[in-house]
């Protein structure tokens, strides 16, 4: 019994721990899920093929985005572990060269969306007039890639340290500013001319910009843990790479799965896959904002725990903020599975694209529980260092059930929408088996004791 008490009141500990860490987050994320939403609803006051042609466009806009979040990953790993070390110096270094990492691997895709946005998006099937608005938003958004490199990045150093409230605040205003710009630019209201989808894609511009700018300012100045320096370790920028880089395949190869996904939504028809934008679109803005705050938070705490030298807390730790994901985010996919259509007629009055995304988002509400415990436990080992585990959990589901069974579902089952949407939940099942095995089993808390110790960092 005494026990029994013990455990509920170390889980009680960690809960409060963690949402008192990912509150910022997810206050970050609700804006940025409803920046993204809203730029769904300005677009579908056009119609359904301005929602397509976004949607398409962001298909190449998540490679940035990809890579951003893979060195953020890695700096987020060296950054709570060396917190947790008191390691300042080799912390300082390693935000330092994350960011000059990503702000370099943005460049390339000034030059991708400039020249081969519309080609790019008319490659995958898509109508003429989608692939000329889906460029136009493209080439204006990539322009930024390497602000979003960076400002995603600045985000996750901070974030490592245990300051979640810096970049909730700079997020925040970001984010809104861009809604405003999306509903100003993009239906020309205050004088502004109407400027439709390539307003919308200006607005996200400019808040990238601003959000990169202001980060490093704050990373800069001495108002909170963690500064630049001058790079000069090489150990550190060999661990960087080396844990970033299964984040930055994996999203990678996640972004390219999504492509032949999108074909085969378009083999059903545009509404199809204006259907399936709204469907996600509805499932991250009211879960994404949690789960994403949840995985965040497992990654410093684990980082942070790992750094103190206690791997069994850790383990601990990690578990029971799958639980509480569990808890929270599975009971509201819940409820949005049994009133998808109430949800989804908010983005478009098209009956028929209603009808497709009510499907989509009772897929994502079922498939919730599974997909908030993998993002977790993945969030989790990646704090340790384990990027490779995740990796291999989401690709094998993406490429198995998410690409594999929704093709053969439409093509040779012809189950239409109802197949792909089937073929959604069980990539979620999936990738939560195979990242659970790897919580359970895997040697990552050993991994993250050698890498300490590589740089000098590790605790006595």
């Amino acid at each position: 019994m005494e026990a029994d008490r013990s455990v509920r009141a170390r889980v009680i500990a960690t809960w409060k721990q963690v949402l008192g860490l990912a509150w910022p987050i997810m206050a970050e994320q609700t804006t940025r899920t409803l920046m993204r939403t809203v730029d769904i609803i300005v677009t579908g006051l056009f119609s359904p093929a301005a929602i397509a042609a976004i949607g398409l466009a962001d298909l190449y806009a998540r490679l940035p985005l990809r890579i951003g979040l893979g060195l953020g990953g890695g700096a987020i790993a060296l950054s709570s572990q060396d917190t947790g070390t008191g390691a300042t110096a080799t912390r300082d270094e390693a935000i330092t060269q994350s960011l000059l990492l990503g702000a370099l691997a943005g460049i390339p895709f000034i030059a991708f969306g400039f020249l081969l946005g519309e080609p790019a998006i008319a490659i995958l099937g898509a109508e003429s007039e989608v692939a000329r608005m889906g460029g136009l938003y493209l080439g204006t958004v990539m322009a930024t890639a390497p602000a979003r490199h960076v400002g995603l990045i600045a985000a996750r150093s901070l974030q490592g340290t245990g300051d979640t409230r810096s970049p909730m605040y700079v997020n925040v205003v970001s984010n809104l500013l861009n809604v405003a710009g999306s509903v100003v630019l993009g239906l020309g209201y205050f004088g502004f001319p109407e400027l439709e989808i390539v307003g919308v894609g200006i607005a996200t511009a400019v808040a990238n910009v601003f959000t990169a700018v202001v980060l490093v300012v704050v990373i800069a100045g001495p108002w909170r843990q963690g500064s630049l320096v001058r790079p000069t370790d090489p150990v550190i920028t060999k661990q960087l790479l080396v844990v970033s880089a299964p984040r930055i395949a994996e999203g990678g190869m996640a972004t390219a799965l999504d492509f032949p996904f999108n074909s085969i939504l378009l083999l059903l028809g545009t509404e199809v896959n204006a259907a399936y934008q709204v469907g996600r679109r509805l499932y991250q803005q009211i879960t994404g904002p949690l789960s994403r705050g949840y995985n965040v938070a497992a990654s410093v705490v684990i980082g942070q725990q790992l750094g103190e030298g206690n791997p069994e807390e850790a383990r601990f730790s990690g578990w029971a903020i799958a639980g509480l994901g569990l808890v929270t985010v599975g009971l509201i996919g819940v409820v949005l599975a049994g009133f998808a259509y109430r949800f989804v007629d908010v983005f478009t009055d098209d009956a028929e694209t209603i009808e497709y995304a009510a499907t989509f988002a009772r897929a994502y509400g079922i498939g919730a529980p599974f997909l908030v415990t993998y993002i977790v436990l993945a969030g989790a080992l990646q704090g340790a260092g384990d990027t490779i585990t995740p990796m291999v959990a989401r690709i094998s589901g993406l490429v198995i059930f998410y690409v594999g069974f929704s093709y053969a579902a439409v093509t040779s089952l012809e189950w239409g929408v109802t197949g792909i949407a089937v073929g959604i939940v069980l990539n979620f099942v999936w990738a939560l088996a195979v990242v659970a095995a790897g919580f359970r089993y895997g040697g990552w808390a050993e991994k993250a004791a050698r890498m300490m110790d590589e740089r000098g960092t590790a605790t006595d």
